[in-house]
C-alpha cells in the first residue's frame, strides 16, 4: 500500500464475517490495513448495505452483528447525494453495471479513493479515477495493496 485510499464494496465486507475462508482472511486482512492507516473510506450506499445484507443475508447473530457495524462506521465516510446520483445515472446509461455498483463508483470517486476493491467489475479496470481491484483474484491478491 503506497497510501492510496480505498473503498471496500459490500461484498468485500462481507466476507470478513462468513464464506470461504481465505476470502474472509483476505477480506479481514484488506480492512486492517486500510482501515489503521486512516485510508479506508465508507460510502453510504455501502454501510447501509452492510447492515441491512449483515442480519438478512449472512444470518449474523444480533451481538456479532452490532460489533461488526462498528467498525466500519469509524472511517471517513462519503455521503451520496445528488452529484453521486447523477453520476450513477450516466453510468448506468453508458455502460451495464450490476445494480448499486456505479453508485458506489461515484461515491468512491468523489471521495478521492483510488481504489475500489471488490469482486463485480473486472479487475485492473479503471473508471474514472478510480482503480478496480479484486482482492480475491490469486494472481493479483499480492499486488493489489498497491
Amino acid at each position: 500500500m503506497n497510501g492510496a485510499k480505498a473503498l471496500l464494496a459490500i461484498n468485500v465486507l462481507l466476507y470478513m464475517y462468513r464464506g470461504d475462508s481465505g476470502k474472509q482472511a483476505r477480506a479481514t486482512e484488506l480492512f486492517r490495513l486500510y482501515a489503521t492507516s486512516g485510508h479506508m473510506l465508507l460510502s453510504t450506499p455501502v454501510g447501509q448495505e452492510f447492515c441491512a445484507a449483515g442480519l438478512r443475508k449472512r444470518g449474523m447473530p444480533l451481538q456479532e452483528f452490532r460489533d461488526a457495524t462498528m467498525a466500519p462506521l469509524d472511517c471517513p465516510v462519503v455521503i451520496v447525494g445528488l452529484p453521486q446520483i447523477r453520476s450513477d445515472i450516466q453510468m448506468r446509461s453508458d455502460s451495464e453495471f450490476p445494480s448499486g455498483t456505479a453508485l458506489v463508483l461515484a461515491a468512491a470517486e468523489s471521495g478521492g479513493s483510488e481504489i475500489l476493491f471488490t469482486e463485480d467489475l473486472s479487475d485492473g479496470q479503471r473508471y474514472g479515477g478510480v482503480l478496480v481491484r479484486n482482492p480475491f483474484r490469486a494472481a493479483d491478491s499480492r499486488s493489489s495493496k498497491n
